[in-house]
């Protein structure tokens, strides 16, 4: 069977940039020879997505569309229980290191969860399994926040492959805490998936980006293609793609799932932001659910979700509406 995560790596690799758009120009040039003008306009399509990918304004714009989340308040951030790191890639096989160590993501998520901490004096989790072998990634960065930023941390999640499962494990911890408020340290451009998906879980995530982009041009080097703007490209390509993966598996999910019908008023119809309604199941059980997007038309909402918790008085779902 073919592993999960390197399929994802390997059409990763081969749809964004640069692989992505030097395989339109090498499709390009295979067909010139038989069709010259279509061969030329596809190689040179290739080329120009290239170097739009590669300018600063456009990895801005990109970045921009996958989130805006302010810089934490750190008031706000005092009424979490806990504190969630999030990884975001091990440096595999550091000679200086003599063995794995974090990447450049996971550094900088580290660096300011270490800041976060030492203002509000949360207890930290961190999350992050070996993908492809070696030392777990939460072992790595429980040892740099221990060892080089002074911050102990009391859970390390060492399991998990993809967020999905950074949300799911963690979770699991945090609920046997008593723990369903956390302020969540991830990228900027990783927040609206990661935030979704310990919603999903039960957990409500306070946002600590890092990472927010910036525009500032300090000189006019700064509006040329750089290696910095292609990788910020990819990155926020990478999130359009993985949200839109996570869209369409909910869809096929929904099909099993739970639904439950609430009645609502036409003035909270329009509305997008996140709320609890309370309504009944199939067998009249009280649920709670949570609203991500409330369509704009029709008399009632569809709430299509699993049940995790059997608490008293209320069942809660998570999911998405139809």
């Amino acid at each position: 069977m073919v592993d999960a995560a390197l399929l994802k790596g390997l059409v990763k690799a081969l749809v964004l940039p640069p692989t992505g758009p030097l395989l339109v120009v090498a499709a390009g040039l295979a067909i010139v020879a038989r069709r010259w003008r279509a061969g030329r306009i596809l190689a040179w399509s290739g080329v120009a997505l290239l170097w739009a990918l590669s300018t600063p304004a456009v990895a801005f714009l990109l970045l921009s569309l996958v989130d805006r989340w302010p810089p934490l308040d750190l008031e706000n951030a005092r009424n979490a229980q806990a504190i969630v790191i999030l990884g975001g890639g091990v440096r595999r096989h550091a000679a200086e290191y003599g063995g794995d160590t974090l990447g450049q993501l996971t550094l900088e998520r580290v660096r300011y969860g270490a800041r976060v901490a030492r203002a509000t004096k949360l207890p930290v989790l961190v999350t992050g399994g070996a993908v492809f072998g070696g030392e777990p990634e939460a072992s790595l960065m429980r040892a740099a926040l221990e060892g080089e930023f002074g911050v102990p941390v009391r859970w390390a999640e060492t399991q998990s492959r993809n967020t999905h499962e950074n949300a799911l494990r963690s979770a699991q911890i945090l609920a046997k805490a008593g723990i369903d408020r956390v302020v969540l340290v991830a990228h900027s451009f990783d927040m609206p998936r990661a935030k979704a998906e310990f919603a999903a879980q039960g957990i409500d995530a306070i946002p600590a980006p890092t990472g927010i982009p910036s525009m500032v041009i300090d000189t006019p080097l700064d509006v040329l293609p750089s290696l910095g703007a292609l990788q910020g490209s990819y990155l926020a390509l990478y999130e359009i793609l993985a949200n839109a993966w996570r869209r369409v598996s909910l869809a096929f999910d929904g099909a099993t799932q739970q639904h439950a019908s609430f009645a609502l008023p036409a003035s909270e119809r329009s509305t997008v932001q996140k709320r609890a309604v309370a309504g009944s199941d199939s067998s009249n059980r009280p649920i709670l659910a949570t609203i991500c997007c409330l369509p704009l038309g029709g008399p009632a909402v569809h709430a299509v979700g699993k049940v995790f918790t059997d608490d008293p008085p209320a069942v809660a779902i998570r999911g998405y509406w139809a």
